[in-house]
């Protein structure tokens, strides 16, 4: 096992899981992340020189009427109105769509190199893997050296502020079946991807400028995945974003009038209540919240007071991996379209852990916020005006109806 900066791992990842770094071609990090006991021993070992001719990821790029120019570095500006910074990545624009209507890409550069294929710009070194983890080659924010990171002002109004958007942006793939469902997979290919998530939160908690660092998943096209393959994502804010903004401001208020946890106490507050819980082990708790906003939506607590993904313990982990194994195959089950075999529910996992700087993160706690926009087997949630326009939630069902048709699907042991 490879020595890192800020993480440590436990017990059964000393045993049971290999991390591998390397460098790509044009200069980002790449991880591999070995479960498979040859490639944990030594026995077996990866490939980890990018074949492919990239030039620096920085280096000056030509624009539309071949000139040269600076690397196009993603900046963000300020919403005087809201105070919220808006990165903006135009080279985003050129990056490969593999999944729905306006896909662009043939090949899959999530996936495991394949000798002779013509597709070969996929971003492993490999022909297999088991998870993987590397820097975003169209990130939405990045630290560009030597570039200044000072605020400016957009036609020089300070109504304006903008600045480099000198964020972090990473892709974490769990399987290298290209085909598959992150709900099909074992519990124990979980468990890597957990051990993935803690990794990456204690090594970049001590990255300069980072202040807020949030995994997440999108899975399905509804959601608008650009790549269909089992993958989620880490974004790196160099700020704190508006929805862990708005959360902050709440339990810090609660705190301070009452002296305790808003998000322990509404978890025992749930627990309490009994209606809304959907799902329990040993470490973790799952319910519908009471004031939820989507048609299908849970959020997974832990029992134990934790900040952030890289505090959790070992049984804490294989816990999470269990429970979010039994969510995903759950959340499959939900919608029935008359034959009694679900679907592949479209949905966002959002892990909210607490800021890396922020004093407030003390009265904060890690949670899972896992969310679908369907609303039934054949209709999508749309955010219209209301929503979109004002951010004035209305629920086209009850938090009681989305617990009880969980209930419906059947007990869940505490092994489970």
């Amino acid at each position: 096992m490879a020595q890192f900066a800020n993480y440590t791992p436990d017990a059964y990842a000393k045993e049971h899981i290999r991390i591998t770094p390397t460098t790509l071609a044009d200069g980002r990090d790449f991880f591999y992340l070995d479960d498979d006991p040859e490639y944990v021993s030594g026995a077996k070992t990866r490939e980890t020189t990018d074949p492919r001719q990239l030039a620096y990821r920085f280096s000056n790029q030509l624009n539309a009427a071949g000139e040269e120019v600076p690397y196009a570095a993603p900046e963000m500006r300020r919403d005087p109105l809201t105070g919220d910074w808006i990165p903006m990545a135009t080279a985003r624009m050129n990056r490969p769509i593999t999944a729905g209507p306006g896909a662009t890409a043939t090949g899959n550069p999530l996936a495991a190199r394949k000798p002779g294929d013509p597709y070969q710009d996929g971003e492993v070194p490999d022909t297999d893997y088991n998870v993987v983890v590397f820097e975003n080659r169209f990130p939405s924010m990045v630290r560009v050296p030597g570039r200044s990171e000072a605020v400016e002002y957009v036609d020089g109004n300070p109504l304006w502020e903008k600045k480099l958007a000198a964020g972090r942006c990473e892709v974490i793939c769990f399987d290298p079946n290209e085909t598959g469902l992150p709900a099909d997979l074992p519990v124990s290919r979980l468990r890597t991807v957990v051990e993935a998530w803690a990794f990456r939160t204690a090594e970049i908690s001590t990255m300069e400028g980072i202040e807020q660092i949030f995994p997440f998943e999108n899975h399905g096209q509804e959601i608008g995945v650009s790549l269909a393959h089992p993958h989620g994502q880490v974004y790196c804010y160099p700020f704190i974003a508006p929805k862990m903004e708005a959360e902050l401001k709440q339990t810090e208020a609660y705190h301070e009038k009452t002296g305790g946890n808003l998000l322990k106490d509404i978890m025992n507050a749930e627990i309490e209540a009994g209606e809304r819980i959907v799902m329990r082990n040993h470490s973790w708790v799952a319910y519908v919240p009471a004031a939820s906003r989507w048609p299908l939506e849970v959020h997974v607590a832990p029992v134990r007071d934790v900040l952030t993904l890289d505090q959790l313990d070992d049984q804490e982990r294989w816990d999470l991996a269990q429970m979010y194994s039994t969510l995903l195959k759950r959340g499959n089950a939900f919608f029935d379209k008359g034959d009694g075999l679900g679907m592949d529910l479209p949905y966002i996992a959002a892990w909210h852990q607490a800021p890396i700087h922020d004093a407030r993160r003390e009265n904060y706690r890690l949670n899972l916020q896992f969310f679908s926009f369907r609303r039934a087997a054949n209709k999508i949630k749309y955010l219209a005006g209301s929503e979109s326009g004002m951010a004035a939630w209305i629920s086209d069902t009850t938090p009681e109806l989305i617990a009880k048709r969980f209930h419906e699907l059947g007990p869940v042991d505490i092994a489970d």
